[in-house]
């Protein structure tokens, strides 16, 4: 399996042709999935005793599976939050497997790693925290939240020795990523979930939340997470406000931005996050709005060495990362991986091939198509806006529609390849859902699919 043949060069060369042409593809087929029972009998098993070569699995997957998935950057792929990575992200991805990097620890991958901490420098730089805060690369949103919180509650832990052993507390409003609760499940720590008068949880219903809570509960209370571009409507936290109540009450102050992170980078609307610079720490998917193939998160923290306490491993083959001859930035000392591909790579060859200006043209485009969305939705008789776009989310309603016809469109669009955009609940209400990333997405695109809601 390791040697180098002429096999390996011509199959080499295939899986070059056929990457070359997936990137340079302007308009990639809208696939649909299958059932495991349809793809098993259009391509059989697959992995046998003696293998079913190369070419012929290539094959397989160039003609048959990779057909009945969707691809993320299709630009009528409006559902979820898609994503759009850059053909020079995408390429560089290919360079950071080749290059066989384990990004845990400087030792190995000095280089890779200062790729990373180099795009992670203007990341930091979005967010306004102080100097000495930094972050690393995780696997996603929910595994730099749960970081971020890992963190947040060793360091509650170490303030005060009555709470090591206790039950941990964290408030986040209903707007807040299913990821949160998620999380929590994961160190064992209970929510409290703030009901919000307005769309966005504001410093003054925090403080009520807290209140409210028991002298018991209070002493549990070791994290605020708030939300800045929620994935359901793009709605922003009053983080000024919150970090204000944070400030008071001495709770970690933690910035779930996966989504709209990358807008921390549009002048047009980088004045709504303001308070973000002073968290404690800051969760962005760069594979979301920073146009970063899959999976590509970050945490960042204003105080690293707090972290670093929580997250720093310890074993005696691992001694040797800790030795003066090893110095350098271990990113496995922030964050809960300790195994990690240098998954910020594509996202720093990106960065420096096209620099920062062209990626805040991309993101200010995506808040441009919502905004044209909105007026092309208002001018529709038929059409009716939920509540005004909000970053790259639009929300609107077919009038006399139920949910099974919201339904039933949705997967008629997707069957006949045109588009992939879901329905989603607002208020109890069935209504769709835009999110545009997609620089690629054109006016003609918006139009080809409500023309789908007359």
């Amino acid at each position: 399996m390791h040697t180098i043949d002429m096999d390996l060069v011509e199959m080499t060369l295939d899986v070059m042709k056929y990457t070359i042409d997936r990137i340079s593809n302007l308009s990639p087929e809208m696939g649909a999935p299958k059932s495991e029972t349809e793809l098993f009998n259009m391509v059989g098993e697959t992995v046998t005793a003696e293998g079913i070569g190369g070419e012929n699995a290539l094959q397989l997957f160039r003609d048959v599976l990779v057909k009945a998935t969707v691809p993320i950057d299709h630009p009528r792929h409006l559902a979820f939050v898609p994503a759009a990575p850059t053909r020079a992200a995408i390429m560089f991805d290919l360079v950071t497997s080749a290059s066989s990097i384990h990004g845990a620890y400087w030792m190995e991958g000095a280089g890779g790693i200062f790729c990373e901490n180099q795009a992670m420098k203007w990341l930091v730089s979005l967010t306004g925290l102080p100097e000495g805060a930094f972050g690393v690369f995780t696997s996603g949103g929910t595994a730099a939240n749960l970081s971020a919180m890992v963190a947040a509650r060793e360091n509650w832990r170490n303030r005060d020795s009555q709470n090591v052993g206790k039950k941990a507390l964290m408030l986040t409003s209903h707007g807040a990523h299913s990821s949160i609760q998620a999380m929590a499940k994961v160190i064992d720590a209970d929510v409290v979930m703030i009901d919000c008068e307005e769309e966005n949880l504001s410093g003054r219903e925090l403080q009520n939340a807290i209140n409210e809570l028991e002298a018991k509960d209070r002493s549990r209370l070791f994290a605020v997470v708030a939300t800045g571009g929620t994935t359901n409507a793009g709605i922003i936290d009053e983080l000024d406000t919150i970090a204000d109540i944070c400030e008071k009450e001495n709770v970690w102050f933690h910035v779930d931005c996966a989504y709209g992170g990358g807008a921390l980078a549009a002048p047009s609307v980088r004045h709504l996050f303001n308070g973000v610079e002073r968290a404690d720490s800051i969760t962005i998917d760069p594979h979301k709005w920073l146009f970063s193939p899959y999976d590509c998160g970050a945490v960042i923290y204003k105080d690293l060495e707090l972290a670093k306490k929580a997250h720093s491993q310890k074993g005696a083959y691992l001694e040797i990362f800790k030795d003066e001859g090893a110095q350098g930035f271990n990113p496995a000392d922030y964050q809960i991986q300790l195994t990690r591909r240098v998954r910020g790579m594509p996202l720093w060859f990106s960065l420096a091939m096209h620099g920062t200006n062209k990626y805040r043209e991309a993101i200010e485009t995506g808040i441009s198509l919502a905004q044209i969305a909105e007026k092309k939705i208002a001018n529709r008789e038929n059409l009716e806006l939920v509540r005004p776009a909000s970053l790259s989310v639009v929300l609107f309603r077919r009038k006399g529609w139920s949910p099974d016809e919201y339904r039933d469109w949705t997967y008629k669009n997707h069957r006949e390849g045109l588009a992939l955009v879901t329905p989603t609940t607002w208020k109890k209400e069935t209504v769709i859902r835009f999110c545009f990333i997609n620089p690629d997405t054109t006016e003609e695109d918006i139009d080809m699919i409500l023309d789908t809601l007359e």
